[in-house]
């Protein structure tokens, strides 16, 4: 048996789990991630990756290749009709697609299958990480908090080998049933068995059939049953089938499962392969609480969210994202561990609404469509933003319909299209991070002295202008007219997450920053 220490024990090695990983690392956060299964999942299970999640992978240096691993663009739209030959089939896209009005992102969502993505947020894992700080076939059999760290005994799956990893903090990204959150006797709270679903992964040769409706899901109306979800819109598919209530009388044999696949696409002599099955059950769960002491909760382990509009993975990514910076603030010392508390403040109302969301959707008998762009509209309300006078109030609903960026405290920072710019920089979202950001509208001096009085204060914060000798926006003034009337010596205090926890005029003196990034940090 060996002992060895991290300042960060990730259980779990999903995408919020790798994604966490790849955050950390960001970081320069000592961790250690352990993931019970020996590899990744082989079933596509999430598909949907929204404009958010691929902000983050933009971060990561991700973007290019999840983009590569997804359906193409053009087939991101979802079909309703009696079957896949319907000659009355209905098609749409995205609630809002890219070209309609002002463009809100650099990086609109896609269809990445989990068994695509999962491979590529490993491999980044691990090369940030190091091959012996990211352990698959490794579980974890128990632990303890003793207020001060958690003490773990982790088994290595294929030796029986049992080690002791003591850690400063324990996050749980273990799913629906996470061993974590029950460790920590933390309750989830809401219903359960909404429904239940059979996934069948087949081959059938149905990219002719499909030619003239490309879609990324087809939505199968009465009498039709479930639906289908396209991997690659060619060869390799998902039929999602509706179960009873009765687990004995569920089809099992391939034969069988064959059928149902041939009878839904509406070809009775379709080539069909079954390659394996999942079932699973629609539930609608929120954790009473995303943190007790030394252990914290992210994910499917925090919030099981029905899949009718694709939200649940990239919800638990956003957590990953909100999560990272304040450990990494916490653990190296420059912000107090009620830091931590924000955590929760911020990401559990969201994951409300993102619940209530998805909810109303499955009971949507009419239809929904896709909100790529819904956790844009995300709006943080906790100790880690300092509010406008003007704007005090609470969370906001999340309502891409709605949504106008701005640099409001919470919101998350605007993109405005930069040209030329350096190599790599073409949007506002490009100057944020690792550390705190502080955004100016031009290069003024006099904020280098601010940034320097807070660096000081051994605080990370980088000094980043919009418009510079060589970059200004692709839109001239787009950025004042998002910072308002006559906010020339405005800047934005900006979080590694990206969202604004200051906006204000510069400072009469060189203590007043350094004490606001204080606060926003609960140092002190």
């Amino acid at each position: 048996m060996t002992e060895s220490h991290t300042s960060v024990l990730v259980v779990g090695g999903g995408p919020v789990g790798l994604a966490l990983s790849c955050l950390l690392s960001g970081q320069g956060v000592d961790h250690v991630l352990i993931e019970s299964h020996p590899g990744t999942s082989r079933h596509p299970k999430a598909r949907g990756v929204s404009a958010r999640s691929m902000e983050i992978f933009r971060r990561l240096g991700l973007e290019k290749e999840v983009r590569a691993a997804g359906l193409p663009a053009e087939q991101v739209h979802f079909y309703r009709g009696r079957d896949l030959v319907d000659p009355d089939y209905i098609r749409n896209g995205l609630a809002r697609e890219p070209d309609e009005g002002p463009e809100h992102t650099p990086s609109p969502g896609l269809i990445c299958s989990q068994d695509a993505l999962e491979p590529l947020l490993l491999r980044r894992a691990t090369d940030l990480a190091g091959s012996s700080r990211i352990r698959f076939a490794a579980r974890l059999v128990s632990f303890e908090d003793d207020g001060l760290g958690v003490q773990a005994v982790v088994e290595d799956r294929a030796t029986a080998r049992l080690d002791h990893l003591r850690a400063d903090w324990l996050v749980g990204c273990d799913g629906a049933a996470s061993t974590v959150r029950t460790g920590a006797g933390i309750a989830m709270e809401g219903p359960t068995g909404l429904g239940r679903y059979l996934s069948v992964r087949f081959e059938a040769p149905l990219k002719e059939v499909v030619a003239d409706r490309a879609s990324a899901s087809y939505f199968l109306t009465a009498p039709g049953r479930g639906g289908f979800m396209a991997i690659d819109n060619d060869r390799h598919w998902i039929y999602q089938y509706p179960l009873g209530p009765d687990a004995g009388t569920d089809p099992t044999g391939h034969g069988l499962l064959a059928d149902l696949v041939r009878t839904a696409a509406g070809i009775p002599d379709l080539d069909v392969t079954v390659h394996d099955t999942m079932t699973w059950r629609m539930d609608a769960q929120l954790a009473a609480s995303y943190r007790r002491s030394r252990v914290l909760l992210a994910g499917d382990a925090a919030h099981v969210v029905p899949p009718t509009g694709g939200h649940g993975m990239n919800t638990g990514i956003g957590d990953a994202d909100n999560l990272a910076w304040k450990l990494a603030a916490v653990t190296a010392g420059y912000a107090g561990e009620a830091l931590l508390d924000t955590y929760e403040a911020e990401r559990r109302p969201l994951a409300r609404q993102v619940i209530d969301i998805s909810t109303a959707n499955a009971a949507n008998r009419a239809g929904y469509r896709i909100d790529d762009e819904l956790l844009l509209t995300a709006t943080y309300r906790s100790t880690a933003v300092i509010p406008d006078p003007e704007h005090p109030g609470g969370h906001e609903v999340l309502n891409p319909s709605r949504y106008r960026p701005g640099c409001r405290p919470g919101e998350r920072a605007p993109h405005v299209r930069l040209s030329p710019g350096p190599a790599g920089v073409t949007s506002t979202l490009d100057l944020v991070g690792p550390g705190l950001t502080l955004l100016t509208t031009d290069e003024n001096p006099r904020w280098q002295a601010q940034a320097e009085a807070v660096r000081h204060a051994g605080i990370p914060l980088a000094l980043r202008a919009v418009r510079t000798a060589g970059q200004q926006e692709a839109d001239p003034g787009q950025w004042a007219r998002l910072l308002g009337a006559d906010h020339t010596d405005t800047a934005l205090l900006v979080r590694p997450d990206g969202h604004i926890a200051w906006r204000g005029a510069l400072p009469a003196d060189s203590t007043t920053l350094p004490a606001l990034v204080r606060r926003v940090l609960a140092d002190g």
